[in-house]
């Protein structure tokens, strides 16, 4: 299918950071050459705005970002729209967390991710090594250094707009009952979840995914859904997947990923897969 993208939406955990949690400078090249084409790149990631920046080279650009499975949306450091959690939601899922020895992190909005203090014995617990044998590697150091350095373990919760939960279970029986009981909460309080491992769900307000975010950003940039190409190639990027125009799956995705995609990149993440999809397509040059 001969299709020439005017917007171009990239995943981040498995499409254009490789599974020691980094972005090539391959990666940042090939972007940059195809925004010099005229063709406008967003990051469509299920992280938060302040993990990027330590993610990716010098000098990496791109025109917007929306973050946390599209609760939030940046051009550059400005603000295009933002959804925030309840405080009601926030104490309640934290008291369920805490009665079920779930690890969890909370986003507040412009300061570090926190877990409060009472429950960190379990929770560092739940990081202790081996790792299970299941987990990726990506994931798996992402909590290593979320426990070691970017948690603030605090008091209280702090902060009063919140971004999404992220939790995290050793097993998928111990995961799976955990999104069985926020099956249960969404009885009395509404709220949307997203997956991107079968290790982790993660938690945003109702109605809220990656294709809502780019639907706001496309607007904001007098896009269309027609004129987007967007990669991914896990459970959180079905909606942005089934959205856009053009869908690729990244080679290193399960077959249900593949199976609503346009096409498939020939490399993983871990061999440059985005940059050598995009030279290919865009007939790019060195």
């Amino acid at each position: 299918m001969e299709f020439n993208p005017k917007a171009i939406f990239l995943d981040m955990d498995g499409t254009i950071l490789n599974h020691q949690n980094k972005v090539s400078i391959h990666t940042k090249e090939i972007i940059d050459q195809v925004r010099n084409r005229g063709i406008k790149v967003f990051i469509a990631t299920g992280r938060a705005f302040e993990e990027i920046e330590e993610l990716v080279p010098p000098g990496f650009q791109v025109d917007g970002i929306v973050a946390s499975n599209g609760m939030v949306g940046y051009a550059g450091h400005e603000v295009i729209f933002k959804h925030s959690l309840s405080r009601e939601l926030v104490e309640t899922v934290i008291k369920m967390a805490r009665e079920n020895k779930v690890y969890y992190e909370l986003f507040p909005y412009g300061s570090p991710r926190i877990t409060l203090k009472q429950d960190r014995p379990y929770v560092e617990n739940e990081i202790r090594e081996p790792k299970p044998e299941g987990v990726g590697i990506n994931e798996w150091l992402s909590r290593k250094e979320a426990i070691k350095e970017k948690i603030t373990w605090a008091d209280e919760m702090i902060g009063n707009e919140f971004s999404k939960f992220y939790f995290f279970g050793r097993t998928k029986e111990q995961i799976n009952r955990w999104k069985e009981e926020l099956e249960q909460l969404k009885q009395e309080i509404d709220f949307t979840t997203s997956i991107s491992t079968e290790y982790n769900v993660e938690l945003m307000v109702a109605n809220v995914n990656k294709a809502t975010g780019i639907q706001q950003m496309l607007k904001q940039f007098d896009l269309s859904e027609t004129e987007t190409m967007a990669i991914g190639d896990s459970d959180n990027d079905l909606p942005m997947l089934r959205l856009v125009n053009y869908a690729v799956a990244m080679k290193n995705a399960p077959d249900s990923i593949k199976e609503v995609a346009d096409d498939v990149t020939d490399f993983t993440c871990d061999e440059d897969g985005v940059f050598y999809y995009l030279k290919s397509r865009l007939m790019l040059k060195d």
